[in-house]
């Protein structure tokens, strides 16, 4: 009998650190980092898609802390100019794939797969996924506003 009640509780302390596993692992922050990382963006330099047209990594002696994860930057200026308006240059959607929000979903991005629209910047999982999102960006950006709240929530 007490060999019973061990594993009673064994199993029941088993199923409860799942549960709190299972809750973390799909609680989603507001800015991605991936499972291993605090940084943003994949440590690439937010500000030089607008500035330079393209992606840039970004050094670790510029960077800063905003919405609880490192963003990462090419120069002091660029880090300066995130800094008097993150909003402006961080990603939409935290980071997280755009096509993948529109979707209801999550998923990581690739820094190197992106656009900017109306002076936003969206990230996509691949290059797969950035083509379906070139189809019709329109929409997917009006599912994408509309999921990505209730997604927050979750």
């Amino acid at each position: 009998m007490l060999t019973l009640n061990r594993r009673h509780g064994l199993a029941a302390g088993i199923a409860a650190l799942v549960a709190a596993f299972s809750y973390s692992a799909t609680a989603l922050e507001p800015v991605y980092t991936g499972t291993f990382s605090s940084t943003a963006v994949s440590g690439y330099d937010t500000v030089a898609y607008f500035t330079l047209g393209k992606p840039v990594e970004g050094k670790r002696e510029f960077a800063t802390t905003w919405k609880g994860a490192e963003w990462r930057f090419a120069s002091a200026a660029n880090l300066e100019a995130f800094k008097a308006n993150p909003e402006k240059y961080a990603p939409q959607y935290g980071g997280y794939c755009a096509w993948a929000v529109s979707q209801g979903k999550d998923a990581s991005a690739d820094p190197e797969q992106w656009s900017i629209i109306d002076g936003k910047l969206y990230l996509n999982y691949n290059a797969d996924i950035q083509k379906k999102w070139s189809a019709d960006k329109a929409n997917f950006i009006k599912a994408a506003d509309k999921n990505w709240p209730d997604l927050l929530k979750k």
